[in-house]
């Protein structure tokens, strides 16, 4: 296993693996999402305290997720052309101030600016982000998005279950409490963002970078970034209903408590962190394609089973899904990267704001729906979106297997 490594001259080799960047940016992602998640998982408590419909509990999830997808195209478009290491401490410090104002947010309308808070922090840390990572990654892109990811996905795992034992029994202004979170995340970010400055590549070799082409020509180019946007909406429309109402599922069905429900979602959202170290790797080894075409498509027969089972059956299922279907997203990152070279952070930006959007729509959609059906429909309907998957034959072959 390769690490980081100088030459004699004292350089970093980009050659090289630098693992301890990959693990310190990892550990941030995790401190991000695990604030984002908090979102979500006091969605009972503030349905509870301010009365909320569930429409509202969707507008909440929608103003969040636009507002941590709009931004980040932009954010990463500009950051290829001027890389700022200091942005990614600066992006945690919004969402400090988000976490602040939602412990002490009194109205519908407050709550809305509170997120909003949040979701500008994650825009702004996630394409520099992604730069890190495919920066430190010595070639092995795969691998590097999926320690990137691994970091995230257990963030959002672990915020659910934080919230079921500190925010649940001791009240909203305890939401405070994860600001330490994030001012350790703006000390480890400070230090990526002072190795980030140190190793960034010379303005000659960023534009000779830039340059590159794909292969394909530029129709074929579009098509596959679209048909890629394809499976983001129905594997973000799909983790939309779990993520912002499976907890209301499991207590509407089968009557657990909310405290109950929480852990519940923890058990799915780790099994989704624990299936994203896979994606990467495995594509780095099988193909891109191959991966995709599992992790979405495989996943079908688990949701569309899912339904209409008891509650441990129902826990299982939460978690093959999990498993299955979060390997997508590192691939689908890189395979996206490998077609337009050079834009790693308006790609990331771009498909990072993408999944965000289609999160927050789904969210605020499936809240409609639930209001004007049941919570049961809602997750009948969903289990058909995996079957989208099938989309992926029509991408183009742009990687060989690998040894």
């Amino acid at each position: 296993m390769k690490t980081q490594s100088l030459n004699p001259s004292g350089a970093w080799k980009s050659s090289e693996t630098v693992y301890p960047i990959l693990f310190a940016i990892s550990i941030s992602h995790l401190l991000n999402d695990l604030i984002q998640s908090v979102i979500p998982a006091v969605y009972p408590m503030l349905k509870s305290n301010y009365a909320l419909s569930f429409t509202q509990i969707g507008i909440i999830t929608l103003v969040f997720q636009l507002t941590a997808s709009i931004l980040q195209p932009f954010v990463g478009l500009y950051t290829d052309k001027k890389p700022t290491p200091r942005s990614l401490a600066i992006g945690m410090l919004f969402s400090l101030a988000g976490l602040i104002c939602i412990s002490f947010a009194s109205n519908f309308i407050y709550i809305l600016l509170s997120v909003s808070l949040i979701g500008m922090g994650s825009s702004i840390f996630h394409p520099e982000a992604s730069r890190v990572a495919h920066l430190a990654s010595g070639g092995k892109k795969g691998l590097a998005q999926s320690i990137f990811q691994v970091g995230g996905n257990a963030g959002g795992a672990i915020g659910p279950l934080l919230v079921a034992l500190i925010v649940i029994p001791l009240g909203q202004h305890y939401i405070g409490v994860f600001g330490v979170l994030a001012i350790v995340a703006v000390m480890i970010l400070t230090y990526v963002g002072n190795w980030y400055q140190i190793h960034l590549k010379p303005k000659t070799q960023t534009a000779s970078v830039s340059a590159l082409k794909s292969d394909l020509p530029k129709s074929k180019v579009i098509f596959a970034l679209v048909i890629l946007l394809v499976l983001i909406f129905s594997k973000y429309f799909y983790m939309a209903s779990m993520t912002s109402y499976f907890t209301f599922y499991l207590i509407n069905k089968f009557h657990v408590s909310v405290q109950e429900s929480q852990i519940y979602l923890f058990i799915f959202l780790a099994s989704v962190a624990a299936g994203t170290i896979l994606g990467g790797p495995l594509g780095d080894r099988y193909g891109r394609k191959l991966i995709i075409w599992v992790s979405i498509l495989g996943a079908a027969p688990f949701t569309l089973l899912l339904p209409h089972v008891g509650l441990g059956v129902t826990i299982i299922l939460a978690i093959l899904i999990g498993l299955i279907i979060s390997s997508a997203f590192s691939a689908i990152l890189v395979y996206a990267t490998e077609l337009i070279p050079g834009k790693v952070g308006m790609i990331a930006g771009l498909f990072f704001g993408f999944a965000f959007g289609m999160g927050g729509i789904g969210s605020a959609v499936l809240g409609w729906l639930a209001d004007r059906t049941s919570i049961e429909y809602v997750f009948n309907i969903c289990a058909y979106l995996p079957l989208i998957g099938i989309v992926t034959g029509l991408l183009p072959n742009i990687n060989r297997k690998k040894k």
